[in-house]
């Protein structure tokens, strides 16, 4: 196997080099062992969050949104590898997991301080300022998405909170 992955001797387990090889012709990065579809948990949210202004009553469903960790939603989706990406997960490198993790930490909490944020404009009544926040609120969350979207095909880059307190404004 061509290893274009430079990983530590400790990174490459037998766990790891088993699920990388069970990995190989499926949606399931053989690098990472990371599957792209848990993003679609973050998408469907950008999504309501960016209709709110127009549609104010998808409020209370955008509030029903809960953070899930990446083996729970996968083993819930639809995804045709789902039980063998929630396995997986455990093997993923270090190097991955931690940018990862920390990522998607600050996705959650920034969906779940814009949905509050969000409905005090509404509550406010200020619906241009709903909107302005809704755009540029669903616009970090994609960037971070962005940067989870990296992470799991081999990048371990991360956003500093500075950096996106900076974006929200």
């Amino acid at each position: 196997m061509n290893d274009d992955v430079d990983l530590s001797p400790e990174e490459l387990t037998e766990g790891y080099l088993a699920f990388r090889e069970k990995a190989q012709g499926t949606n399931i990065s053989p690098q990472t062992l990371l599957a792209t579809d848990y993003l679609n948990h973050f998408n469907e949210i950008v999504m309501l969050l960016e209709m709110i202004p127009d549609m104010p009553e998808l409020l209370e469903e955008a509030r029903e949104w809960q953070p899930k960790s990446y083996p729970d939603f996968v083993r819930a989706s639809t995804f045709s590898e789902a039980e063998l990406a929630a396995d997986a997960y455990e093997h993923v490198p270090a190097r991955f997991k931690a940018p990862f993790e920390k990522t998607i930490g600050q996705l959650d909490h920034l969906i779940t301080s814009s949905i509050d944020r969000l409905e005090a404009d509404l509550q406010a009544g200020n619906l241009d300022l709903l909107r302005e926040n809704a755009k540029a609120l669903s616009r970090v969350i994609q960037k971070l998405m962005d940067h989870a979207s990296g992470i799991m095909h081999g990048g371990i880059s991360v956003m500093d909170q500075g950096e996106i307190d900076a974006m929200i404004g």
